[in-house]
């Protein structure tokens, strides 16, 4: 496992800086300007996957890392690890087309899973309704409202190359709960199935979809399993 520290051609260090899915309180972004300017950071930029880059001196790096845990910032980890999450601003205070808590999911999930050791950089995308803006079909692991907290899932996805693949359905209509339960099952199944330094994709394309075919207790919640008991007395 690394953490986001990148050398620039010109000397300058970027330093990847995560926030709850990019979104930060007032104070926190007057802190990190403040730190910028206490530590002549150049320029910070907003990456796709709703992190800030810092370019700082590199005898300054230090102070400026420093300052980031008391604004409950910190730098993102890079290279063999879940990364940060990328999540839409789905939900309704928001976003008027959020038809279900995408950024509380998104939140949710970077807090539990962000830096845990995978056999590559896998990426996850939560988006709150089926525009789908953060691209979760181009991610390892997304997440596409479907409902009022339900959720379609798809695994396999990769953007960000010359060669980009679609993720597959893994499952329909799923509670936030379950999308957790589903995460778990895919994240222990990727690390027992892929070959070193292999992506999602390139391991569902070498043993295929169905190695990751969910048990049928993490498809169906407790109350759907009580309705259908019930249908079938019932008929």
């Amino acid at each position: 496992m690394g953490e986001g520290y990148f050398k620039q051609r010109n000397g300058l260090i970027a330093v990847d800086i995560m926030a709850a899915c990019g979104v930060m309180t007032p104070e926190q972004w007057s802190g990190l300007g403040q730190a910028a300017r206490e530590n002549n950071v150049f320029r910070l930029k907003m990456t796709t996957r709703q992190t800030v880059v810092a370019l700082v001196p590199e005898e300054n790096v230090e102070k400026l890392v420093a300052a980031l845990e008391p604004l409950g910032l910190k730098v993102a980890p890079f290279g063999k690890v879940v990364r940060p999450v990328k999540a839409c601003p789905g939900n309704e205070s928001l976003c008027p087309r959020a038809i279900a808590d995408a950024l509380g999911l998104g939140i949710a999930i970077q807090e539990k899973y962000v830096g845990q050791e995978v056999p590559k950089d896998f990426k996850i995308a939560v988006a709150g309704c089926p525009r789908g803006c953060t691209d979760p079909q181009c991610a390892d692991f997304g997440v596409r409202a479907s409902g009022q907290d339900r959720f379609d899932v798809f695994i396999g996805g990769r953007g960000g190359t010359v060669k980009p693949v679609h993720g597959v359905p893994l499952a329909r209509k799923v509670t936030a709960e379950q999308v957790l339960g589903l995460l778990d099952f895919v994240l222990e199944r990727y690390r027992s199935l892929a070959q070193p330094y292999e992506r999602l994709c390139q391991t569902l394309a070498r043993v295929g979809d169905g190695q990751f075919q969910p048990p049928a207790e993490l498809l169906t919640s407790p109350g759907e399993e009580a309705s259908e008991f019930a249908r079938f007395l019932q008929g």
